[in-house]
């Protein structure tokens, strides 16, 4: 079959194995990348993230990750929810999981993914290839931007007209010089909905994230105590936060995600308890959260999510659970039950 033809074919074989949205784009088509991620990393923004620092010099184009590219596959499978993300926010004593992390890790499915496209292409194309999602130094998102699947919109994630805002990321960087698809257009307009619903003011401007306030960074990548003027704030989140996310208007039009079953929902996932959280152990921790993407923040990292969460239930049958962990081997988790048991009025002595 004509070259001509081989970016039709990716796109097919893409659907056939299960990705929701597929583009292509020229490897240095996001050129504004390299100086945001720059300035972003000068103002501090990335906290505690140091891998984000590290390389970047790698993140800053794909060029500098792999000299030997020349086009990119942008790909995207939908995780959007069948149910309303921020149902569970006046439920004290349940933990809120981001829905992205209610099912199997995506990294694990959609690598597997990626691999099973790559193979096919490297035999139908010739050529050499690379494949990533989310733990390499790729910035996925302003490439899948250039590659038309959506736009970086003013909460910095992608958003598909098609897909809302629920889309896992991967990208393929290829040898072949293929033709490229059409740029996103932000469609954002004047709505400012995701800005206003972020419960920590993590925005310092439309498109611009302080991931220092973010809930999500709070949660999951930072492992010292939580600061004293987010935990209330952090209400009962216990992973992540999909609040600017799930107010997006563009998620009206995003299909369910049934193609993917790896993704629904586990059912002890969906609405933990806040109490049977803060009784794990490391076992308990491990037989929980196998094969969930929050087994990587490891026990006392989600014992210590809990725990503020705790504080901020009202929840007084929490009290006996917490006066448990202050005998914690683990000062944060310690400190966080000291406080939600003053929260909760019962002080330390």
């Amino acid at each position: 079959m004509a070259q001509d033809k081989l970016e039709t074919r990716i796109k097919a074989k893409a659907a056939e194995l299960g990705f929701a949205a597929v583009g292509i784009t020229h490897a240095d088509a996001a050129p504004k990348t390299a100086e945001r991620l720059h300035q972003w990393l000068a103002e501090g923004r990335h906290g505690s993230m140091i891998w984000m620092a590290d390389r970047a010099h790698q993140r800053q184009s794909p060029a500098s990750l792999w000299p030997e590219v020349k086009s990119v596959i942008s790909l995207g499978v939908s995780y959007a929810p069948a149910e309303d993300p921020m149902r569970l926010a006046d439920h004290g004593r349940i933990g809120r999981i981001s829905v992205y992390a209610q099912g199997a890790d995506y990294h694990d499915v959609v690598k597997r993914q990626l691999k099973a496209l790559g193979r096919w292409l490297a035999q139908e194309g010739g050529c050499d290839l690379k494949v990533f999602v989310d733990t390499a130094p790729v910035m996925e998102k302003p490439l899948a931007e250039a590659a038309g699947l959506g736009w970086q919109g003013k909460h910095t994630n992608l958003v598909s007209r098609t897909h809302g805002s629920w889309l896992f990321l991967g990208a393929i960087y290829t040898t072949l010089a293929l033709e490229p698809d059409a740029v996103a257009r932000d469609t954002c307009g004047r709505c400012d909905a995701c800005q206003h619903a972020c419960p920590t003011d993590a925005f310092p401007a439309p498109y611009q994230l302080d991931a220092r306030r973010c809930i999500s960074y709070l949660t999951i990548e930072h492992a010292g105590p939580i600061p004293d003027e987010f935990r209330t704030a952090i209400g009962n989140r216990i992973y992540g936060c999909d609040d600017c996310l799930a107010v997006c208007p563009w998620n009206k039009f995003a299909a369910v995600a049934q193609a993917n079953m790896a993704f629904h929902p586990r059912a002890e996932l969906t609405a933990p308890e806040l109490g049977d959280i803060l009784s794990l152990d490391d076992a308990g921790f491990r037989q929980v959260f196998a094969g969930s993407p929050i087994k990587r923040i490891g026990r006392n990292r989600m014992v210590r999510n809990a725990a503020i969460a705790a504080g901020n239930s009202g929840a007084a049958e929490l009290v006996p659970v917490l006066r448990g962990l202050l005998g914690d081997a683990d000062p944060v988790v310690v400190e966080a039950a000291g406080w939600a048991l003053g929260r909760l009025g019962e002080g330390v002595a």
